[in-house]
């Protein structure tokens, strides 16, 4: 059995610009949010409140390690399409540089 792929070059190059402007904004509010969420102030001066705010703080450490991840994969990710889809486009552009006749042939 055959698969086909049908797809819109123009479309491709405009998902991966989309990927890249969805990854830039993703790393801009990570970055702002990572003062506030990994060093969470003490709400009072008890033990109990150190608690809270030391194991928000981790988690917010924990969060922002991850989202490095996450902005790494997403970089890859974006390259990956914005590779295939100029392969998409440039082998489009053989297949119908290919296909089409000569201008001698056509008809007027």
């Amino acid at each position: 059995m055959s698969s086909f792929l049908i797809a819109v070059p123009e479309s491709l190059v405009a998902a991966s610009a989309d990927l890249s402007s969805i990854g830039s904004s993703i790393r801009v509010a990570s970055a702002a949010a990572a003062p506030s969420t990994t060093s969470v102030l003490v709400a009072a001066q008890d033990e109990v409140s150190a608690a809270v705010a030391a194991l928000f703080g981790a988690h917010g450490r924990q969060f922002q390690s991850l989202m490095g991840q996450v902005n790494l994969f997403h970089e890859q990710f974006a390259a990956s399409v914005s590779k295939g889809s100029g392969m998409y486009v440039a082998q489009e552009a053989l297949s119908a540089a290919g296909v089409l006749p000569p201008r001698s042939w056509r008809v007027s």
